[in-house]
């Protein structure tokens, strides 16, 4: 019989999967790890589905979904280690942490999805990133031949190859590794982090001084400013920003600013290590008119270009297409190709 994934996917699309599996411990991983190494179907995990696109109505395998709940503080001086079960609601954690003085994920407020997923996709947001205070990420290993059994692995920060909205876990461990726990270290002493400018201006309208701000007046002017600009998915269908912020090389950087001297622009790396420029991707999108526009059912958000949404009714299949329709366009007009952050599956 069917399961429907509605609820594991922030979207709001209509699709199901031939089997569901949730596990609440490390034992009861380890037991889907050998029922999904033996089974021969493929399989998918998932948390609060805030970063997948079933354009597929039909997933013709097994979803695990991590129900790991849980978190274990142990203090050190002036930090603090914890580690936190993959099925935590991401914000529920960094509520439980500022509330008790522990800093670090503030800046990281609001942003939906599971722990587990944080690890997965190094989520990040004015000025951070999960990667700066995970200390070690727990899982199952899942080999792909049966020459090996599933087991226990942790990978050190180090070894999870994190880079903007990216990781090991997205690559050479995609969907063969299930994660368990993951141990963040966080700070007593605050420190505000405002590197991004939209913090110290929400701050200000508040009245509150930026560099005396603490962290529950960080987490406050972030959710204010992400509730302005993002749609909340339990009312409209999205997953947060679609795509990535492309960096580019300094040659087309240099052209574009020729052609456009008010496009907004940041130092960076790309993704081979040289000097390159960061562009938003809500920029390049508004540029091509697709700010508040639709195609079908599919639409983009009319305050926040980046955020792709079910108008009702949506298949993944429109979303995809509105994607594809607005990465052409980038493309043709400034010779950028803009990836998604979302998994189409």
């Amino acid at each position: 019989m069917p399961h429907s994934l509605r609820p594991y996917n922030t979207f709001g699309i209509e699709a199901d999967c031939k089997e569901l599996i949730c596990y609440h411990s490390i034992d009861e991983c380890l037991t889907a790890a050998r029922h999904l190494q033996s089974s021969g179907l493929p399989w998918l995990p998932i948390g609060e589905g805030s970063n997948i696109l079933f354009v597929n109505p039909h997933y013709p395998g097994t979803v695990v979904h991590n129900s790991i709940t849980g978190i274990y503080p142990e203090e050190e001086g002036l930090e603090i280690t914890l580690r936190v079960g993959g099925g935590e609601i991401w914000d529920d954690l960094v509520d439980y942490c500022t509330g008790r003085g522990w800093y670090g994920l503030e800046n990281l407020s609001l942003i939906p999805g599971t722990v587990a997923a944080s690890a997965v996709q190094n989520i990040g947001a004015y000025g951070a990133e999960a990667a700066d205070c995970i200390v070690k990420v727990e899982g199952v290993y899942i080999p792909n031949d049966y020459a090996e059994a599933p087991h226990e692995a942790t990978l050190l920060r180090n070894e999870c190859r994190y880079g903007y909205r990216s990781s090991i876990f997205k690559d050479e461990l995609k969907d063969i590794f299930l994660v368990t726990y993951v141990w963040f270290r966080l700070k007593k002493h605050f420190v505000p982090t405002l590197s991004h400018a939209a913090i110290a201006r929400q701050l200000v309208n508040e009245g509150i001084e930026p560099a005396k701000a603490s962290a529950k007046d960080i987490r406050n002017a972030v959710i204010q400013i992400r509730q302005q600009k993002l749609p909340d998915p339990k009312i409209t269908g999205n997953a947060g920003s679609f795509f990535m912020n492309p960096v580019v090389d300094t040659t087309l950087a240099s052209r574009l600013l020729t052609e456009y001297p008010d496009m907004p622009h940041f130092n960076a790396q790309t993704a081979d290590g040289r000097k390159g420029v960061k562009i938003p991707a809500a920029w390049l999108i508004e540029q091509c008119g697709w700010k508040g526009r639709c195609l079908g059912r599919a639409g983009v958000n009319p305050l926040q270009p980046l955020v792709l949404t079910n108008l009702g009714g949506a298949t993944g299949k429109d979303i995809a297409t509105l994607a594809e329709t607005i990465q052409h366009d980038v493309h043709e007009r400034f010779g950028i190709t803009l990836h998604p952050e979302v998994r189409f599956v």
